[in-house]
């Protein structure tokens, strides 16, 4: 039974009759052949069409369907009406009028296909563009009464050139897509005004909707062609675009190609001539060879293979085939077996330090033990020594050396800042770029398992969050575990117990603990002013005139000059700025000699300001004519001893006591033990009590902008305060006297270091009587002879003692 209604409307779209069936189906909406004047409407969602397209449009199961096949019933013709806005995921409900825009384009209906997911497909003709002039329905459907407004072009010159530039660029812009089908140049060649041109283009360009609806909604052809000439030039710079970068990675690709092919066909030639070679077969036959001859341990050779085979499997164009190959290649490059024969000539070994460095016997008695016990017992284990001392004192220097007198090689390396462990253990081979740390790096270099490896700089060791390589250290200088050093990179043990591993620093305080006690720690104190001496006539001023291509003859240094120069212009324990200043004079005389001013030149005391301008170190001496409240003491630098005065002063006040100098909290305490000491024992050195309560004292240690700290001041402050207050008016302290030694709180003088740095530095200022802690007796007694002639010492067990010398008696 068949229960289909037909809405008949006039002209007007008012309905004038329902019917059943067929009947008046010639009669709706007036469709016939010409265009209609009332027109059902197709909501589109998204899409914009143009007149002149025919394309399929899908509907699903939504009221714009339900309208399509209404209007079907009725006659061919539908309008397809956009959204003003775009709706791409509407719900398929029936829009409002005011949502719709007001032009759209009168298509014909020419198929309707049923999809197999319950769609349908209707392929539609778009005629012409209508536009609505008013809504007669909106329900069930949206009904419209619309017209036709025509294009208007004017044909002026500049619109036809307009024209056919964008002709032209459509046509250029086709030919830069490849693949495209040879339809759209036909179809756009057969375009017969800028009208049609404007439409093909809006409905084939990639434009935004915004751009694509004024063009819909615009009927003057001149505004639209405008529009798509800048849309046409756009697309076109876009195409030409992605053609440059279609034919680069084609010719890439190509080329690529081309290389493979030529290599194939190189390789049959060779086959048919029977001189193929395979490289990764040859690489691996290299490699083989390799872990035959290399005297590899087993378990090493083992590894070695494993990882042979895994490279054997891999294409050469992995990224892990160089990875194995290079991991390879350091097994390989490692001295596991090869070594140097050590040189055990005690008496050529002796000959060669005493020509290479002056004094240090302590550190050449040490070598020459090393070396005797290696030849009594030749298996002996590597040493592991550490020279501790001032900058310049040849801790480096020594080293070559050593090297030097064993006959090995030598290999250096700084651990000064060093703060990622990964250096010194390597990192692991998952990492990119990853490589074996300076340990092994260092090995592979002297090729031998035996070298003198120098670790410069191994109080500077840092320690971050990145790694604490002190701890990555304590592996390598173990000689209970050194003999199976495992790097990360290797991944396999590695014996560095032959190594001679000898380190420096400038202060042993700062190795970490568990690192110095697997050293064997030399002390190289600085070098007193003989020393440097003999050093500067043996060595610098030699090494110095030929580094500025100067003969003997040329540049002569007077007698006194030399320690006038590390006097006047130098303060170190080393002898590095004295070779600086020596080779600043050179200079200036090589320069006299190239510029023909003088033929040579005699170094003088008075001529050295004229060479290194004026002097610029002076000694603190003491003087000779002591003030009340004050002592001099000794102290340490890292450059040598210095002469330290104390002053004190008294004021009325309220028992405070003030402390300058920029010292450390050591210093500080010693002052206050010095006070509390001279308040319990006040009796004993004549000092009133009241002082403490009435008056202000103030400690002052000069020379403000240097930091000091340390215990050995005790003493001196102690005898500073006392000369201050002893007797109400003060007592002056002994002329030339200088101390120094720790305080208790009993009294008691502790011992102190530096003692060496201390007595030089006396010895220097004018100093006759020296007071020492009784237990550095015995420091004293291996400084030279020649040294310390001419001074008086004296060794304290109690302050009692100290009193006795520094504040004597006037009665």
């Amino acid at each position: 039974m068949n229960d289909k209604k037909t809405i008949l409307l006039d002209e007007r779209g008012n309905p004038v009759a329902t019917s059943d069936g067929d009947e008046g189906d010639k009669a709706i909406i007036r469709q016939s052949g010409e265009r209609p004047a009332n027109l059902i409407i197709v909501p589109l969602d998204e899409h914009i069409l143009f007149p002149g397209m025919t394309l399929p449009i899908v509907l699903g199961p939504t009221k714009a369907r339900e309208a399509l096949e209404f209007a079907l019933s009725q006659g061919p013709f539908v309008v397809l009406l956009p959204h003003a806005e775009a709706r791409p995921d509407g719900d398929g409900s029936l829009p409002k009028p005011e949502e719709m825009s007001a032009m759209g384009v009168l298509a014909r209906v020419l198929k309707v296909i049923n999809l197999p997911d319950g769609n349908r497909s209707a392929v539609v003709d778009c005629v012409t563009r209508c536009h609505i002039e008013r809504y007669v329905r909106t329900d069930p459907f949206l009904i419209a009464r619309v017209d036709y407004p025509p294009d208007t072009y004017n044909d002026t010159v500049e619109n036809k050139a307009t024209w056919r530039a964008a002709r032209m660029a459509l046509q250029e812009l086709f030919r830069e897509i490849p693949g495209l089908p040879e339809g759209f140049s036909i179809a756009a060649a057969n375009l017969e005004g800028p009208g049609q041109l404007t439409d093909f283009v809006a409905a084939h360009i990639d434009m935004p909707r915004g751009e694509r609806l004024a063009l819909l909604s615009n009927t003057k052809v001149e505004e639209r062609l405008r529009i798509v000439a800048e849309a046409i030039t756009r697309e076109l710079e876009l195409a030409r675009l992605a053609g440059r970068i279609r034919e680069e990675i084609r010719e890439k690709v190509e080329k690529t190609q081309r290389e493979y092919y030529l290599r194939e066909q190189v390789k049959a030639i060779r086959k048919e001539l029977g001189e193929e070679v395979d490289q990764k077969e040859l690489v691996g036959q290299e490699i083989e060879k390799k872990i035959e001859a290399g005297g590899l341990p087993e378990e090493v050779a083992d590894k070695a293979r494993k990882e042979l085979k895994r490279l054997e499997i891999l294409s050469p164009e992995s990224p892990e085939y160089h990875v194995i190959n290079t991991y390879l290649d350091w097994i390989l490059a490692l001295p596991w077996a090869k070594e140097t024969e050590d040189s055990t000539e005690l008496k050529r070994a002796r000959e060669i330090l005493e020509e290479d460095h002056y004094g240090l016997a302590e550190v050449k008695d040490r070598i020459i033990e090393f070396l005797a016990v290696r030849k009594l017992k030749p298996d002996q284990k590597g040493a592991i020594l550490c020279f501790s001392g001032p900058p310049g004192v040849g801790k480096t220097s020594l080293g070559q050396s050593i090297a030097r007198c064993l006959g090995r090689k030598f290999f250096r390396f700084s651990l000064g800042g060093m703060r990622d462990e990964a250096e010194i253990k390597g990192h692991r081979r998952t990492y990119i770029g990853a490589m074996p740390g300076k340990i092994l790096q260092g090995l592979k270099q002297v090729t031998v398992r035996n070298p003198v490896f120098m670790l410069d700089e191994i109080d500077k060791l840092g320690s971050d969050w990145r790694g604490d390589p002190s701890s990555a250290m304590l592996e390598v200088l173990d000689p209970a575990q050194n003999n199976s050093f495992l790097d990360h990179y290797l991944d396999i043990p590695f014996d560095l117990s032959h190594v001679m591993f000898i380190c420096t620093a400038n202060i042993k305080a700062n190795i970490p603990r568990p690192l110095l006690d697997r050293m064997e720690v030399i002390e190289l104190p600085g070098y007193i002013l003989d020393e440097k001496m003999a050093i500067a006539e043996r060595y610098l001023v030699k090494r110095q005139i030929e580094a500025h291509g100067l003969t003997p003859s040329q540049v002569r240094f007077a007698p006194g000059v030399l320690p006038k120069i590390a006097e006047g212009w130098t303060a170190e324990a080393g002898v590095r700025n004295l070779e600086r200043a020596i080779g600043r004079i050179c200079r200036k005389v090589a320069a006299g000699i190239a510029s023909n001013e003088i033929t040579a030149a005699r170094i003088t005391s008075a001529s050295l300001p004229d060479y290194l301008g004026k002097r610029t170190v002076f000694k603190d001496l003491p003087g000779r004519r002591p003030r009340v409240g004050t002592a001099v003491g000794l102290a340490w630098t890292p450059v040598g001893g210095e002469i330290l005065r104390i002053e004190t002063t008294r004021m009325p006040g309220a028992g405070h006591f003030k402390v300058t100098g920029q010292l450390g909290d050591v210093m500080k305490e010693s002052v206050e033990i010095a006070v509390s000491y001279i308040r319990h024992h006040h009796e004993r050195y004549g000092v009133d009590p009241d002082v403490f309560k009435n008056e202000d004292l103030h400690v002052h240690f000069p020379a403000g902008a240097v930091p000091k700290d340390g215990p050995s001041a005790g003493v001196t402050i102690t005898t500073a305060l006392i000369s201050l207050l002893s007797g109400g008016r003060g007592k002056v302290p002994a002329a030339r006297v200088a101390m120094t030694g720790e305080m208790t709180l009993s009294g008691e003088v502790l011992p102190v270091g530096g003692i060496r740095e201390k007595v030089i530095a006396a010895q220097h200022a004018g100093v006759r009587t020296v007071i020492l802690p009784e237990k550095n007796e015995r420091d004293v007694s291996e400084i030279p002879a020649h040294v310390i002639e001419g001074l008086r010492f004296v060794y304290a067990r109690k302050y009692d003692d100290v009193y006795a010398v520094a504040l004597p008696s006037n009665d």
